[in-house]
């Protein structure tokens, strides 16, 4: 058992690619935790997704052993944790199991968007946050200009930020010291009824779900009975531990000490992030606040390209869902591309780590319908229910209105740009809430929908500034607009698949750019083909593609006219006839590049 005061807990936060992994990779070098030979390059980050994107996604925990200048024995606890918008509930939990933050911010590239969430995330949580400069090695470092950011923009002392390089290790042993000296010890009640926060857990398939705790009060042991305030649910641990990284079991956890423990659960569904866990007999009264579900936000459909992989899918789609409690999914068939499921992520980065593991780790070939958001349809009946997918809009005579989700969105961006991405939140029907300066950068906050994000506003953002803005959102509710179901009619039959949600206004110019481009994707057939795009029963754009002929006159030459006409007309019967029992077949690639639209 170790003395409160002798426990420092922290995570570290900064934007993605600041070198938030590199700097816990020497933390856990430098103190020994691992020897020298066992090292690896993000040393926490055990997905290959996570390696090869270079992007941290569910949160990790190393216990390190260190003795301070001062001679005294400490215990640190390290939650690496995600950056990325998509994980910032996981990450409110990982903040709250812990005291402190050390904000890493790049000394070359200034403070980011996501380096501002993510600290505020640490200030909600009553956080001492400790500045470090990383990258203090490159050419282009300049500390004074980065800690003077860091003052105006965040608002905290970065008079004594650590100048650290990750890569040489140089600083490290100044920041464990800080560490030592400048966070808050843990509090916590040894004798108190059990308290113990759900930080993360995933799946193991030997031991079953592996939770990561941080136990606030009370004492954790061995065999005995424990309880999930959420759900009720009781389990029996049978193994409790500590990562150094690798697993290494304990005979009990006491307050303020983080580790994890098995109890022979089958899914991750049953352990809630953010949940409270308690002994089944004399356990706490109360949770520990701030706990809520995870809510999907985007939604979207995923079929496999060839059908006969669809129980492969299933089976992938279960095992995935074992690991990621946030991810939700169910059935669904579609005419054009067969059976699939309809998934909920929690943004897109989400989607495509989930559509990527699909593809890599269980070599299915998948086509994704466009994302679409969660709207509130009000009926005139007075009742009202969610809409996932546009395919189920109902009679639009029968509805009231609709409400759409909204975000605020902060965007930093270099000067130059400020023009292009005023237009461009413009054009999403964004309204502006402020606008002010950090140095040479414009910081640039909007209320946008979500949906016209979903689409592929970060890449037309990207575009835009070179890859210089950085974005992040959070979500902000819901609010009522004038939007209307789109349907694509090709040869007069609907594809549900291209069916989406837009504003009325925009309805005509996203539905032309549809028409164009599918008209350029699906092959000619030996007819004429009609491609509309509707509003109800109301055609707002229309293409046709023209049909393949074959010059049946070219037997005739010279002779009379009508013999002409006569063949002319009975190749015409024909196509007429075709047109009425011929089915139109849309490749798989035109689907996907019509999804990809907005040029």
């Amino acid at each position: 058992m170790t003395d409160l005061a002798h426990i420092r807990n922290f995570s570290i936060v900064a934007h993605i690619d600041h070198g938030k992994s590199t700097l816990a990779d020497r933390l856990i070098q430098s103190t020994g935790t691992v020897k020298d030979r066992d090292m690896k390059e993000q040393l926490l980050d055990a997905m290959d997704i996570e390696r090869e994107r270079g992007i941290t996604i569910k949160a990790n925990t190393v216990r390190i052993d260190y003795t301070a200048d001062n001679g005294e024995a400490y215990v640190l606890n390290l939650i690496d944790t995600p950056g990325h918008v998509d994980f910032a509930y996981e990450v409110s939990r990982s903040m709250r199991a812990v005291e402190g933050s050390l904000l890493v911010v790049d000394s070359t590239q200034g403070v980011e968007a996501q380096t501002l969430a993510n600290v505020y995330q640490a200030i909600d949580a009553d956080h001492e946050i400790v500045p470090v400069l990383n990258k203090i090695d490159l050419p282009a470092s300049d500390c004074d200009r980065v800690a003077e950011q860091i003052e105006d923009v965040i608002g905290i002392d970065a008079s004594g930020a650590i100048r650290v390089s990750a890569k040489t290790g140089e600083g490290i042993h100044e920041t464990l010291e800080a560490i030592v000296n400048q966070l808050p010890p843990p509090k916590g009640d040894r004798d108190a009824p059990l308290k113990a926060m759900l930080v993360d857990s995933w799946y193991d398939a030997y031991l079953g779900v592996i939770v990561l705790v941080r136990i606030i009060d009370g004492v954790m042991k061995k065999g005995e009975r424990v309880k999930m305030m959420s759900n009720g649910s009781v389990h029996l641990i049978d193994r409790i531990g500590v990562f150094r990284p690798g697993m290494m079991p304990v005979d009990e956890l006491g307050p303020g000490e983080i580790g994890f423990i098995t109890a022979s659960i089958k899914q991750v569904r049953d352990t809630r992030v953010g949940d409270t866990i308690t002994h089944e007999k004399k356990g706490a009264e109360k949770a520990l606040p701030g706990f809520k579900p995870s809510q999907p936000v985007v939604f979207c459909g995923l079929f496999p390209v060839d059908s006969a992989e669809f129980e492969d899918l299933r089976d992938a789609i279960e095992k995935l869902a074992l690991n990621d409690a946030s991810f939700s999914y169910e059935m669904e068939t579609s005419a054009a591309l067969g059976f699939g499921f309809r998934c909920g992520f929690l943004g897109l980065l989400h989607l495509e780590v989930i559509r990527d593991r699909i593809e890599r780790e269980y070599d299915i070939d998948l086509i994704t319908t466009a994302p679409s958001v969660i709207y509130h349809v009000y009926m005139k009946d007075g009742s009202h229910f969610e809409l996932h997918n546009p395919a189920d809009f109902p009679d639009p005579s029968t509805i009231d209105h609709l409400e759409e989700p909204r975000i605020k969105a902060t965007i930093l961006v270099p000067d130059e740009f400020l023009g292009d991405v005023l237009k461009l939140c413009q054009d999403r029907r964004g309204i502006q809430l402020d606008l002010t300066y950090a140095g040479s950068r414009a910081m640039v906050v909007y209320d946008l929908p979500l949906n016209e994000v979903v689409f592929d506003f970060y890449d037309r953002l990207k575009s835009v500034t070179k890859g210089y803005a950085s974005f992040d959102y959070q979500m902000t509710g819901y609010r009522q607009d004038n939007l209307v179901k789109m349907s694509i009619l090709v040869n007069e039959e609907p594809v549900d698949a291209l069916s989406t949600m837009v504003h009325r206004d925009r309805a005509e110019t996203r539905g032309r750019a549809m028409v164009e481009k599918l008209k350029d994707l699906i092959p000619r057939h030996m007819f004429k083909i009609p491609i509309q795009a509707a509003i109800g029963g109301k055609v707002i754009a229309r293409e046709t593609l023209s049909a393949m002929r074959k010059d049946v006159t070219a037997k005739c030459y010279g002779g009379d006219a009508t013999r002409k006409k006569k063949l002319l007309e009975k190749q015409k019967a024909g196509k007429k006839k075709m047109r009425q029992f011929g089915k139109v077949d849309i490749p798989q690639e035109a689907f996907i590049s019509a999804l990809k639209m907005d040029g």
